[in-house]
């Protein structure tokens, strides 16, 4: 019963990443926590390549020329949502690598419009953050307001 506590309370981050816990009075975005980082960015982008290459694999095996019109609009409606989430997941790679530049910058973790810290909780959520959760918080509220 014991183990299974801890099993329940055993929370680890993404891609299987402890959360990164500061130390009491560890300077902001260290080499420690730029590796932690750079270590999970680095295995979010290749789980996503990953991800490409079955698609690739997928559409190669799964395209047929189907005699029924209504079996080839849906393998072909299939195979345009997955190109499309495979456009977001390239565009997600352009950015994680965008954010890895700003680590071996020693750039990142800093907003991007204010320039203080974003906070290690805010980078375990979202380690492409780059604003902090006020500018965050004001660039959502201006959006809303222009639609």
């Amino acid at each position: 019963m014991a183990a299974k506590k801890k099993k329940e309370r055993d929370l680890s981050g993404p891609f299987g990443f402890e959360p990164y816990k500061a130390k009491k009075g560890e300077e902001y975005m260290n080499e420690k926590q730029e590796d932690h980082f750079r270590a999970v960015l680095g295995a979010w982008k290749k789980e996503l390549m990953e991800e490409v290459d079955r698609t690739v694999h997928h559409m190669k095996d799964e395209a047929a020329n189907f005699p029924d019109p209504n079996d080839r609009a849906s393998q072909e409606s299939e195979f345009s949502l997955e190109l499309r989430t495979r456009d977001r997941e390239r565009k997600l790679i352009k950015k994680i690598e965008d954010t890895i530049n700003l680590i071996d910058a020693h750039e990142y973790g800093y907003c991007e419009a204010c320039g203080v810290e974003i906070g290690i909780r805010r980078l375990e959520a979202r380690p492409t953050a780059t604003l902090c959760i006020d500018c965050k918080t004001l660039d959502e509220i201006r959006e809303k307001q222009m639609s």
